[in-house]
């Protein structure tokens, strides 16, 4: 709240200016193995701290904060993880998403945002990242964001409803890691996929495939999504977490190429954070316009109207949005 029943308040300019305290003791819970810790039921500081290898005073204290901020509980000075925390963050669990900070909270990923006034100042990203195709950060935000996908890749494909066993072809753009496509090929057996990406990031999407046991079924397009041939005769195009890098010339440039490849009837799902149309709800999606611009020449998160507008123009004959619930992403389904 930004004030009280008293008055105006302070606390939310004071906790907005220490908001990097919480990231910072969130990173150091998941380095040290903390909730993996509490997990195995090491619940008390000395415990924490002998399981850890931490000084027991470090760890009384970056417990305590971490209780303070919710992501463990306290009582009768023993400690445990909360429901999200057990699923999300101690180690053992299937779910565990804790290797996101390798992209999310690395220095590249950080200096951004400490370049921030500029960029707004000229309505594009300040920061000159160096980036090329080659560049290893590609394949540590492939690795560190997979978990995090698992979740919204079994959403999605509930949402296509593929799982029944018939012939399906589908391309998947800047696949990344992979966990989109792979999702569908493991729910659909007679799913032939085709991924595109930079090659060493490939690398990791077909390492992935393998370990889901659908790596017959999985080929490599390597290369840019604008210059590779994508072949033809697609029933699904995946487009995720993508499009919101470019400006809206571009997506629809690339639009029509994947609707030049699907099959008539083919569709297109473009999973995205899409703000409504007053660009400040929900917050996670609207709130993602400044990462493009902190990041991108151009990128944004874009509001249906507008993906109705692109996809129009770039030759679909029908789409629709559909929340992806329980994630804080979209899916704008467009039908050739």
């Amino acid at each position: 709240m930004s004030g009280t029943a008293q008055g105006p308040s302070p606390q939310l300019f004071f906790e907005t200016v220490n908001a990097f305290q919480k990231s910072e003791a969130l990173k150091a819970g998941i380095q040290l193995n903390v909730f993996t810790a509490i997990g195995e039921g090491h619940d008390t500081t000395q415990k924490i701290a002998d399981r850890c290898q931490i000084a027991e005073r470090g760890a009384r204290i970056l417990c305590d904060y971490l209780v303070i901020h919710e992501f463990l509980t306290k009582s009768d000075s023993r400690y445990g993880l909360t429901h999200d925390t057990a699923v999300f963050l101690d180690r053992r669990s299937p779910a565990y998403i804790g290797e996101a900070i390798r992209f999310l909270l690395s220095p590249h990923t950080q200096a951004r945002w400490q370049q921030l006034t500029e960029s707004v100042r000229q309505g594009a990203t300040a920061f000159d990242d160096g980036l090329t195709p080659d560049h290893p950060m590609w394949v540590d935000f492939a690795r560190g964001m997979a978990p995090l996908m698992n979740m919204p890749a079994q959403a999605l494909t509930r949402l296509l409803g593929i799982d029944k066993p018939q012939p399906l072809k589908v391309l998947s753009l800047a696949a990344g890691h992979g966990i989109y496509e792979i999702t569908v090929a493991k729910q659909n057996p007679k799913a032939e996929v085709w991924a595109v990406d930079w090659p060493h990031v490939l690398e990791v999407a077909v390492e992935n495939a393998k370990s889901a046991g659908v790596e017959s079924r999985y080929h490599a397009i390597p290369g840019s999504a604008f210059d590779v041939n994508f072949g033809d005769g697609y029933d699904l195009v995946l487009v995720t977490n993508f499009l919101h890098h470019f400006d809206v010339p571009t997506c629809k440039a690339l639009m029509r190429k994947v609707q030049a490849c699907l099959k008539t009837g083919g569709r297109a799902a473009i999973l995205e954070f899409v703000p409504n149309e007053d660009r400040v709800s929900p917050p996670v999606a609207a709130g993602f316009s400044l990462v493009m611009l902190a990041g991108t020449p151009a990128g944004d998160a874009y509001t249906f109207q507008q993906y109705q507008e692109m996809l129009k123009g770039a030759g679909f004959r029908s789409c629709e949005v559909h929340p992806l619930v329980p994630t804080f992403f979209s899916v704008v389904l467009a039908t050739k």
